[in-house]
């Protein structure tokens, strides 16, 4: 595997964090602010440094190239698989009823099957339910292949998110990469760092990711006994007190940032679905447990691999950046000090991660967790 890497700024221009190099037919996958993404003029010079064939694009809410943290930037990994092969698929959720459901199983149908040893997915962050997006692409796929990946950000505007593959980025698509071959090494993790508090309640009225009772109360006076003031306080407080969800059946739980509070119903409004019945419990951050969740999940990603990790790609929370605050670069130093120096950083800052819980291959939606997908031939 060859790689090469950089990032765009406008006061900076471009960068290389790796040797400037040219490579045979890559995967070339862009991370970036959404407005520069927009910019006709700078996508053709885009495609002027990389002049190759096969993009991936994802808006985001910060950009990671290496250990570094940007907001209004472009980070690009060009990837040479020596060994491997890869296919990339893509649908919109605008074609297919706003049904993400529908889209994760028709993405995943495009998808051959032989060989598939995993698949990477990016996917607009405003229009698509990625917990129905998960729910399409596991319908039918094998026991052996896992889905990892993220949910396209727009920073804190929360007006915009777009990906694409080849054309221009687009509002609702969803792009699906396969990667195949028997020499092909992916192991993944995922981590929050968050701690429980208060005690277990039952969600006892719940329409998708909207909860409305919790104990058979309004789930918005919950929210406020435990946080008095800081419920109404805006993006940052919201971000700061998830829920952590063990849905009937399941023997873990996942977290949901809220996203909103409607102070009209009740209503608490989550990143993700919450199934009525579920067991639900307020959490809170701290930056010291951030960075452990960090340390864990390269340390668990990483424990069990044959090969040297040559690429990790980073999928983290927009909330842990906003918690961190300017020890963010913090989480992407401390990982790849675990992973070594060799290793190539790559990714971005969601509005919703995309991995396995610890243990399965049953994927999941989560929030406020940094997600690691590591790639070695």
């Amino acid at each position: 595997m060859k790689i090469v890497q950089a990032y765009y700024t406008k006061f900076r221009g471009w960068n290389y964090t790796t040797n400037k190099t040219a490579l045979n037919n890559p995967l070339v996958i862009v991370f970036g602010n959404r407005l520069l993404m927009e910019d006709e003029s700078l996508m053709a010079n885009l495609k002027q440094e990389f002049p190759y064939s096969d993009f991936v694009y994802g808006s985001t809410a910060g950009e990671i190239t290496d250990t570094m943290v940007f907001e209004n930037s472009l980070s690009v990994t060009a990837i040479a698989f020596e060994k491997s092969t890869f296919k990339v698929t893509t649908a919109n959720v605008f074609d297919h009823d706003k049904d993400a459901e529908k889209l994760g199983a028709v993405l995943y149908g495009k998808m051959p099957q032989e060989n598939l040893r995993h698949v990477f997915v990016l996917a607009g962050g405003n229009f698509i339910n990625g917990s129905a997006l998960i729910a399409g692409l596991e319908k039918e796929i094998g026991t052996d292949v896992a889905v990892t990946g993220g949910l396209c950000g727009d920073d804190g505007r929360f007006e915009r998110t777009t990906a694409g593959y080849n054309e221009s980025p687009k509002e609702g698509e969803a792009v699906l990469v396969g990667l195949y071959g028997d020499s092909l090494e992916v192991t993944y993790a995922s981590f929050g760092g968050f701690q429980p508090f208060g005690p277990k309640r039952l969600a006892t009225k719940t329409i998708g990711n909207l909860v409305y009772e919790i104990d058979g109360q309004p789930a918005l006076d919950l929210y406020k006994k435990y946080l008095g003031e800081k419920a109404h306080q805006q993006l940052e407080s919201l971000l700061s007190y998830p829920l952590s969800i063990t849905e009937p059946g399941k023997d873990y739980a996942v977290v949901r940032t809220i996203l909103n509070i409607d102070t009209a119903d009740g209503s608490i409004i989550l990143a993700g679905n919450c199934a009525q019945g579920s067991h639900v419990q307020l959490m809170m951050a701290s930056p010291e447990g951030i960075v452990r969740g960090a340390i864990d999940a390269a340390k668990t990603a990483s424990e069990d691999r044959e090969k040297k990790t040559e690429l990790a790609l980073l999928v983290s929370c927009m909330g842990r950046k906003a918690i961190m605050g300017q020890r963010i670069e913090e989480e992407a130093e401390l990982i790849k000090e675990i992973l070594g120096d060799s290793v190539a950083l790559a990714g971005f800052y969601s509005y919703g991660e995309i991995a396995p819980h610890y243990n399965s291959m049953l994927c999941e939606l989560h929030n406020q967790t940094m997600t690691l997908t590591l790639l070695s031939e």
